[in-house]
C-alpha cells in the first residue's frame, strides 16, 4: 500500500470519503429474483419442450443465462470505489477499478480547482479535480442526490484548507 504525502507528514485529513456506485438490488433480493425467474422459465420450458415446441424452451433456458449474465456483471461493476482525502498539504485520490487495480492522484490543495458540470432540470452531470497539469474525474458512478452532496462537502474542505495557510 502506497502511503500519501498527507500520511508520511502524520497529519490528519480534513475530509475523508469512500464513493461507491448505488445498487438498488441487494444480494438476497438477487437471489429471490433468480429463483423467481428460473422457476418461470423452467416451468414454461418443459411446457413447450413437452408439447413438441422444443426451440421455445431452449429460448427460456438462453433468456434465464442472460438474465444471470447482466446482473453478474452489474455486480461486478459496483465493486468500483474511489477514496478522496483532502489535508492541508495534499488531495489525494484514489480509483479502485473492479478488477482491484488501483490508480492513485495526487493534488496540491493552493493550485487545485474543484469543477462542476451542471444541467439546469438534472444537477451535476460530472466532477473534475485539476492542478499542475493534472486532471481526474469524481464520482462519475454516483447518482445526482450523492454528487450533489459529494460537491458541497468536497468544496467546504477545500475552502477550509485554504484559509489555513
Amino acid at each position: 500500500m502506497m502511503e500519501s504525502n498527507a500520511d508520511s507528514a502524520g497529519e490528519k485529513p480534513v475530509f475523508a470519503a469512500e464513493l461507491f456506485p448505488y445498487r438498488s438490488l441487494g444480494r438476497k433480493g438477487f437471489k429471490v429474483l433468480l429463483l423467481l425467474t428460473g422457476g418461470v422459465c423452467m416451468t414454461y420450458g418443459a411446457f413447450f419442450i413437452s408439447t413438441g415446441a422444443w426451440p421455445i424452451g431452449f429460448f427460456f433456458g438462453l433468456d434465464f443465462l442472460l438474465l444471470y449474465g447482466a446482473f453478474l456483471l452489474n455486480y461486478r461493476s459496483g465493486r468500483a470505489r474511489e477514496e478522496v482525502t483532502v489535508s492541508r498539504t495534499d488531495i489525494s485520490v484514489r480509483k479502485f477499478a473492479p478488477s482491484g487495480r488501483m490508480v492513485e492522484h495526487h493534488f496540491n490543495p493552493f493550485w487545485t480547482r474543484f469543477f462542476v458540470r451542471r444541467h439546469q432540470e438534472i444537477g451535476i452531470l460530472s466532477m473534475h479535480i485539476s492542478g499542475q497539469g493534472q486532471r481526474t474525474d469524481i464520482g462519475s458512478f454516483l447518482n445526482p442526490d450523492d454528487r450533489e452532496s459529494f460537491a458541497k462537502a468536497f468544496k467546504g474542505a477545500l475552502a477550509t484548507v485554504k484559509q489555513r495557510i
